[in-house]
């Protein structure tokens, strides 16, 4: 039934304790695990207002240098996290690959789970306030809603 096993990890409690229950289910169903881990490299700048006829100001060398820096310690963090999971996965003789990706975490979990035919999202909830959640949503909630696999959240 679940031979196709998602999870999505970013070190957190939570995302360990879905990454128990997906272990559990794929041994159950003789299943394998992808592991996946979506990093952002975007970082924020505050830009002073400007009318829309001027053009916007070239990021000076040095605000290149922090963000490609930002990025580049995401990416190694990112690989760190899945090494852990996986470490963990084949521990219980479980087949298990890896994804890492750069870019929003609902599309490129949803993404793969596409282009991997994966029957089962298994990921952690992580606690929000209700303002936090209206005005930014949260990434398990957008892979429920979009989606077209089961998706298991644990709390």
């Amino acid at each position: 039934m679940f031979k196709r096993i998602l999870v999505p990890v970013d070190g957190s409690e939570h995302s360990k304790k879905a990454l128990e229950h997906a272990i559990v289910l794929a041994k159950e169903f003789e299943g394998e695990i992808t592991l996946i881990h979506v990093y952002s490299g975007a970082m924020p700048f505050v830009t002073p207002v400007m009318d829309t006829l001027t053009p916007s100001p070239a990021p000076s060398p040095a605000v290149a240098t922090v963000a490609t820096r930002l990025r580049e310690d995401a990416q190694k963090l990112g690989e760190e996290i899945l090494a852990e999971a996986e470490l963990t996965v084949k521990k219980h003789g479980i087949s298990t690959k890896t994804v890492l990706k750069e870019g929003d975490a609902v599309r490129e979990i949803v993404g793969v789970a596409e282009d991997e035919k994966i029957d089962l999202v298994v990921m952690g909830h992580r606690g929000m306030s209700k303002l936090k959640e209206i005005l930014l949503g949260s990434v398990s909630r957008g892979v429920v809603h979009k989606a077209s696999c089961p998706v298991l959240i644990v709390k």
